[in-house]
């Protein structure tokens, strides 16, 4: 009978991994062997384990951990890794950089919790298990949307949330720039966006409907500099940060800076104050598909992610049935009635993303409802996953029952304010499975992956996006990354994970 070797703690778990006898030895006499284009993989290494260690990790001919590019592992994707941890060496390869990246994160996760602390620790020595892994992802979207549109939070924050991310083998930060409460992402073109648009009066205090508020003035707004550092950052870490901007609903913001763009322009409109889907939207004049095509060109330039987030959901169209404007454009364009315009507004914005080489992404209603040539995010059932991918979407599975962390964590009393409707629990993060059972193998290949949402209207720091997030982005992230895991084996690892995150001072649910 094969010896039985145990498989590491760490999450997510890796395809396959086993721990052997003894350990690796870094000290400050450790050096890197790192072989042409491995240079950026080294250089993260070095600079997520000085905080604690202080090792120099120079680079040597003949060092004892090797990084490397290995165009023989190609059959394991962009992100595929293969580690080896032996006594006296250590060897990291990957096809792709993206891979080493990825592996650097296991790295970190198999030395002492006390490794990932962002203050010195005072050891000479620290201790790598032995091991042998080779790893590849599951899912090719494996992502975390915040909302920095309803409360605002530092860039210097987000930069700490792509960390965190980059931990958990995550690759997609959704940034959700824009709202009815507020806008985010300057465009020169159009200043007001910001300076009007990223200040309200005031926030309500209760779930949507409730008539009682803060009185609590509320603004931010990012510089295009910082925003261009934080994709750098995040792709320094193998994250690829989608903007969001959201037309033609959830557009009060924009409204307030430029009211010519909606349905009543001489109309003056405040940033709203309220949550819950507000009823004024743009309008279908050619000025507004101006404005658009303006605003996602600066976007585009400061994001160059593959995907061009543009929200498209919970859109009233009672504005455009009471619109003279809005019949007239529809009885040009051919269309049924001022409620098809919604599908004709996302297809020409569609069709101008498509042109500059981009992939638009929205949110989807039904599964059915969006153009042709848009990558679909299914939130409301997890049915529409299916349909989308029968039409032909590529299809990213955000079901809200199971991937919005807005809702509580649990019913406890003590949980803090939340979205009202249930609970979402760690289980039933960790237990949603973004492929449907139904679907074919030429459907199942279109299902891109998962991801976590936080909604901010009622978190406003950064110690509550922390609580909220975590541990439940982690069973996201196992689920993404490997699939269906033993719900056991899983609490038994995120035993030892939670160390981890308690020494990244990471203000977790308990």
């Amino acid at each position: 009978m094969p010896a039985h070797h145990p498989e590491p703690d760490l999450v997510p778990r890796p395809a396959k991994a086993a721990l052997r006898p003894g350990h690796f030895t870094l000290d400050a006499g450790t050096t890197l062997r790192i072989s042409a284009g491995a240079e950026p993989a080294a250089d993260l290494l070095r600079t997520l384990l000085a905080p604690a260690t202080g090792l120099p990790l120079r680079p040597s001919h003949d060092g004892q951990f090797v990084l490397t590019l290995d165009p023989q592992l190609g059959g394991l994707g962009e992100e595929g890794y293969g580690l080896t941890v032996g006594p006296n060496a250590v060897l990291l390869r990957a096809a792709h950089l993206t891979g080493l990246l990825r592996g650097i994160q296991t790295v970190r996760q198999l030395l002492p919790a006390q490794a990932l602390s962002e203050t010195s620790q005072r050891r000479t020595r620290w201790l790598l298990p032995c091991a042998e892994i080779t790893d590849v992802p599951r899912h090719v979207w494996r992502g975390a949307m915040l909302d920095v549109a309803r409360h605002f939070q530092p860039v210097s924050y987000l930069r700490r949330y792509v960390d965190l991310l980059a931990l958990h083998k995550m690759n997609m930060f959704h940034l959700h720039l824009t709202d009815d409460q507020g806008w985010r992402m300057p465009v020169a073109a159009y200043p007001k966006l910001t300076e009007i648009g990223g200040h309200r009066a005031q926030s309500m205090k209760g779930p949507a409907g409730s008539d009682t508020y803060d009185g609590i003035p509320h603004e931010g707004a990012y510089t295009r500099a910082e925003l261009s550092a934080l994709v750098a950052y995040a792709a320094d870490r193998g994250i690829t940060v989608v903007p969001e901007i959201e037309m033609p609903g959830h557009v009060r913001a924009a409204l307030a800076a430029y009211p010519e763009l909606g349905n009543s322009p001489g109309r003056s409109l405040d940033v709203w104050t309220r949550w819950g889907v507000c009823d004024t939207v743009f309008g279908v004049h050619d000025q507004v598909l101006d404005f658009c095509r303006g605003v996602l060109e600066e976007v585009m330039d400061v994001f160059p992610s593959p995907h061009i987030h543009i929200g498209g959901e919970e859109c009233p169209t009672t504005e455009w049935t009471r619109s003279v404007a809005a019949s007239e454009r529809a009885a040009a364009e051919g269309l049924s009635g001022p409620e098809a315009l919604h599908g004709w507004f996302l297809g020409r914005i569609g069709d101008f993303l498509v042109r500059h080489g981009r992939h638009p992404l929205a949110w989807a209603e039904t599964g059915t409802e969006l153009p042709l040539d848009f990558t679909a995010m299914t939130w409301r059932d997890p049915g529409h996953t299916l349909a989308a991918a029968r039409r032909g979407h590529p299809v990213i599975s955000a079901y809200h029952r199971a991937t919005y962390l807005d809702y509580a964590q649990s019913a406890d009393p003590r949980e803090p304010q939340a979205q009202p409707g249930g609970v979402v629990d760690l289980r039933a993060v960790h237990g949603h499975d973004p492929l449907p059972e139904q679907a074919d193998a030429q459907e199942a290949a279109r299902v891109l992956g998962t991801q976590t949402q936080l909604w901010t209207e009622f978190v406003t720091t950064p110690a509550h996006i922390e609580y909220l997030t975590f541990p439940r982005l982690c069973a996201l992230a196992d689920r993404g990354w490997s699939g269906a895991t033993d719900w056991a084996d899983f609490e038994a690892r995120l035993d030892t994970h939670m160390e981890r995150l308690d020494a990244l001072d990471v203000r977790h649910h308990p």
